[in-house]
């Protein structure tokens, strides 16, 4: 069930109804998790068993760290979390990965090695209610905070329909008192939010898949002979394309939590206008950088080592984070690609650079390099392969093929440009604020004419990029 589909339009308007008609809060809490395993079990019913087993053990194994008093036992509580978690996302995401990996082994030691086949569906968003589930077992094992004692709470805050399938990355903190205190929706709430998914589903039904997306899937998926303008075209096509589908997905998130009354955490914050590369990681996915940084980086030793000590960490946390995007080397590449743009601009602010590009001229000019180098390293994670990657860097640098270019690819050159632009007007502003602020009027009309675009959209509905994740 998509946010972009009629289907869930009807499913939301039926829990927004039955919510704030039952009374007791307790009963809309347990409507709401019937509503979230609904809205999963819609992809595909057998995988809301293993949401549920996921969920029922990560519960019982927090409690069972939590009562633990010897150091010992403790650690082999988590390590059992790690273990079965872990191995759950190896089994079903990287075990074709794994295998073949092996098998290129072998094969150089002049061993031959067929892998046999497992036919094995990837369930949607399970890299995300794992990181939920591991986040909560951490924390309690650092003593953070005490596990709650409810099952339905925890289950609901692991499967909460709005994020269960692409994030935001929510920790439990952050959900605790909303899941524990009484709360229903609000005018305001409502009003922002419905502004919020509207918002949302034009990024995703006419940025993402009318403009980008066709421009994008007619370079990727055939590159061969294209010239450098088209390549250029297709490459920046599917760096607008990326952010407006996932960005959508969280601001539609966001916009139907805050209906129901529940606030999540902002997961972009205008990524094509930052400066360097910790700036973009503090604006893209914001709630899986954070969740690399406090639960990998930090566990690594963090800066705390030493410098060379500091760069593998950062490395090895960007090469971990590429990897959970996918189960391929293009994503190794692509995370290892920002984890080297993280390394260079550490030390070039700590050894060569140490003031603040504070000039206009010296931002704008640091603020084009970061998005040049973040729009290249989009390639690898777009690419088929190895080899596809390769000759498509051949092509962006080559001075072959024809310069002219078709409509729609000046259509998404023209909505990139405007893309970056929006960005770098609101880079320091905060869109619910400035929706809450604007005249009704005004902001009426602006959505009345976002929704005619996404009813008159002409673009293939396509599945959101982050559920293969």
């Amino acid at each position: 069930m998509q946010f972009d589909s009629f289907t869930f339009l009807v499913f939301f308007a039926a829990v927004l109804a039955g919510y704030n008609a039952l009374g007791a809060w307790t009963a809309r809490k347990w409507l709401l998790l019937a509503a979230s395993y609904v809205f999963y079990a819609a992809w595909n019913p057998p995988f809301l068993l293993l949401l549920l087993g996921s969920t029922t053990l990560d519960w019982w194994i927090a409690r069972r760290i939590d009562a633990a008093q010897a150091p010992r036992a403790r650690k082999a509580w988590v390590i059992a979390t790690l273990l079965v978690n872990l191995s759950v996302l190896a089994l079903f995401k990287y075990n074709r990965f794994l295998l073949d990996n092996v098998s290129a082994l072998l094969a150089l030691a002049g061993v031959t090695y067929v892998p046999a086949q497992f036919d094995i569906v990837l369930p949607i968003g399970i890299s995300f209610y794992t990181f939920h589930s591991l986040s909560y077992c951490l924390d309690i094992y650092r003593r953070k905070f005490a596990p709650t004692p409810s099952w339905r709470d925890y289950a609901l805050y692991v499967a909460f329909f709005p994020q269960l399938v692409a994030g935001p990355i929510t920790r439990f903190p952050q959900m605790r008192p909303q899941i524990e205190a009484p709360r229903r929706s609000t005018r305001a709430g409502l009003g922002l939010g419905c502004s919020l998914l509207v918002l949302g589903l034009f990024e995703k039904s006419v940025l993402a898949d009318s403009i980008f997306a066709p421009v994008a899937d007619a370079f990727f998926n055939a590159p061969q002979g294209a010239g450098a303008a088209a390549a250029w075209s297709g490459v920046l096509a599917f760096s607008g394309q990326i952010f407006c589908d996932f960005a959508g997905y969280s601001t539609c998130a966001i916009g139907t939590a805050l209906a129901l009354g529940f606030e999540l955490p902002t997961n972009f914050r205008y990524p094509y206008a930052a400066l360097g590369f910790s700036d973009f990681w503090r604006r893209w996915h914001i709630s899986l950088s954070t969740w690399l940084r406090d639960y990998l980086y930090v566990s690594l030793g963090g800066n705390r080592r030493g410098e060379l000590r500091t760069y593998a960490n950062l490395l090895l946390t960007m090469l971990i984070g590429g990897l959970w995007h996918g189960a391929a080397w293009t994503f190794v590449i692509w995370g290892g690609l920002h984890g080297l743009y993280l390394c260079v601009e550490r030390v070039v602010r700590e050894h060569v650079w140490r003031e603040r590009w504070n000039l206009a001229p010296l931002r704008a000019l640091y603020g084009l390099v970061t998005l040049w180098l973040v729009v290249l390293a989009w390639v690898w994670f777009r690419a088929a392969d190895f080899a596809a990657g390769c000759d498509i860097f051949h092509m962006l640098f080559s001075a072959q093929g024809a310069i002219a270019l078709h409509a729609a690819q000046q259509l998404a050159l023209l909505a990139f440009a405007l893309l970056v632009a929006v960005h770098w007007l609101m880079r320091e502003r905060d869109l619910k604020a400035l929706i809450a602020r604007a005249p009704a009027p005004l902001l009426g009309v602006a959505l009345g004419l976002l929704l005619a675009a996404i009813v008159l959209s002409p673009g293939d509905n396509h599945a959101f990029i982050y559920f293969q994740f």
